[in-house]
């Protein structure tokens, strides 16, 4: 199928650009693909929204029924000393990129299914089920556009009845908005060497959930933010978030960052801890928990974010790590790439070009606010990095709120994420507390609350380079991390007579990326399984 540009996931960015090429010009035909059963079912944010962009790309996007509600009403951080004892930071002494006046408290997935719903008005062609499996190349070396997954085939490799073959998407130009660590974004940046000159790319594992709580206990547009325990108890770095939305619910989570050492760290109990912390508890005591959901994020910042043009295609978003996390936010980044990309696009098919390098946008992004703003931040992740969570926020203090982003200098982060894994013999095992079934849980009933579901007689998605690897190096060096990683129970070593053996739970899969990430000897590949495959999240 030919589209003048095809555009690969239904997130924030991909919308915002598909929206804002039918604006710009309604002959241009745009077509999206989605891997998830539809639009927002993959989407998983905290969310603290901005609404910079979306009034930029829609005005009036209050009289046509966005689900944008929240307003946020009050913000509160704590530093978290211990299981008991937290020490609330004066207004005065926060970073100001953490103040939240004038942001709304949403469900991504909600605001994506709303674009969606605008993207279709504006003429575009969604597909959702469908996963982008393949990139497709011209003779030059140029994009083509994209391959769908064949469907129906079985975990032997052979057609099953319902085979069905995929599809091939040619397009003038190809936009990559895949989200964190996309599949074929990193193809695109090996290929194209556009990670050249720049620092790797790093990455936290968020874990949320949604709990419905006793009213009384209820503070809609409330903001908690939190740092310290429990994750510093381990040497660990990161922060929680907890959000009080409509309907007496809230929003709860940790975000882990994944540059840890300690092999035996685990971020999912990590997180099961810190619901009992009595800051958080007071919240949800007596509330019921809804759903689950794992998502990793990039916070790499400016000096990981790669070239984000090559001839045929662009990478926008997360795909391109524009997430803003001196301020915990990506959505209206996210946004401002895929508008500023769309603008580029339609110009350069009103001039008749096609599959061709679109050079101006990357002057046009380093124009937009989105970039500046990224640049102004750019220190925040590095400084955490290297001077932890509370003497890295107190020099973000003076660079944010005093220099603005000003000061004549850029922090170096250059070790990757999965390289500052150590061995498992410098390190004690971490005995977590059993679950509570009040508070905390394990990770099968949580997998249970995300609605995953894979068809299981499919080749696993979760490849790896050499298969002795997990048995014969990861388990004697690092006790085999990808147990402890995944927030989804994926990954498991069972004891057997003839020895050890490493087993995939594909099904389980919650498509967070982690062991793509974390997996110290990067042999763990995720690629996408069928579509309408992964988790079904209603409201994330």
């Amino acid at each position: 199928m030919e589209y003048d540009v095809v555009i690969v996931g239904a997130g924030p960015s991909g919308l915002a650009a598909a929206c804002r090429i039918r604006q710009l010009n309604e002959e241009i035909s745009v077509c999206v693909v989605e891997k998830g059963s539809e639009v927002g079912a993959h989407i998983l944010s905290g969310a603290v929204f901005e609404p910079k962009a979306l009034t930029e790309l829609f005005p009036d996007w209050k009289e046509k029924g966005a689900p944008v509600n929240v307003e946020v009403k009050g913000d509160d951080i704590y530093v978290l000393k211990n299981a008991e004892k937290g020490q609330k930071v004066p207004n005065f002494f926060v970073p100001k990129t953490m103040h939240n006046e004038g942001n709304y408290i949403i469900s991504l997935g909600n605001l994506c299914r709303w674009l969606a719903e605008q993207a279709e008005a504006l003429g575009v062609e969604i597909y959702p089920c469908f996963a982008a499996s393949e990139v497709l190349y011209n003779e030059d070396g140029s994009v083509k556009g994209i391959a769908t997954g064949d469907m129906g085939v079985g975990m032997d490799g052979e057609h099953k009845d319902s085979y069905m073959p995929g599809m091939e998407l040619h397009g003038k130009y190809t936009l990559f908005a895949e989200g964190c660590r996309g599949h074929l974004g990193k193809q695109l940046i090996s290929k194209y060497n556009l990670d050249e000159g720049k620092e790797p790319q790093h990455y936290g594992i968020g874990i949320k959930e949604i709990w419905k709580v006793p009213a009384e206990q209820h503070q809609e547009g409330l903001v908690v933010h939190t740092a310290g325990w429990p994750l510093a108890e381990n040497g660990a770095a990161g922060g929680s978030f907890l959000y009080h939305i409509e309907d007496n619910q809230v929003v709860c989570g940790l975000i882990t960052d994944l540059s840890y050492s300690n092999p035996y760290l685990s971020p999912f109990d990590e997180f099961q801890r810190y619901k009992h912390h009595p800051v958080i508890k007071q919240y949800l005591e007596g509330g019921e928990r809804l759903v689950y959901g794992a998502r990793a994020i990039c916070k790499g910042g400016i000096q990981s974010q790669p070239k984000m043009h090559f001839p045929g295609g662009m990478l926008i978003g997360d795909d391109a790590g524009t997430l803003n996390f001196a301020k915990i936010k990506g959505s209206h980044t996210a946004m401002k790439s895929g508008m500023v990309a769309a603008e580029c696009v339609a110009e350069a098919i009103k001039a008749d070009r096609a599959n061709d390098d679109v050079v101006e946008f990357g002057e046009a992004y380093k124009n937009s606010w989105a970039y500046k703003e990224l640049w102004a931040q750019r220190n925040f992740g590095p400084a955490q990095h290297k001077w932890g969570n509370i003497i890295g926020s107190a020099y973000a203090f003076i660079d944010i709120n005093i220099f603005n982003g000003s000061l004549p200098w850029t922090l170096s982060d250059p070790v990757a994420d999965h390289e500052q894994m150590k061995p498992a013999a410098e390190f004690t095992p971490i005995t977590y507390p059993k679950p509570d079934g009040k508070l905390s849980f394990d990770k099968l009933t949580s997998v249970f609350l995300s609605n995953t579901n894979h068809e299981e007689d499919q080749p696993c998605h979760l490849t790896l380079k050499d298969a002795e690897v997990p048995v014969n190096y990861n388990l004697p060096t690092y006790a085999e991390p990808a147990q402890r990683y995944c927030p989804a129970g994926v990954y498991e070593i069972i004891e057997e007579s003839e020895g050890p053996r490493f087993q995939i739970n594909a099904q389980n899969c919650v498509h967070c990326k982690t062991c793509d990430i974390k997996d110290p000897t990067q042999n763990i590949v995720w690629v996408v399984p069928e579509g309408a495959g992964g988790p079904n999240y209603p409201n994330m």
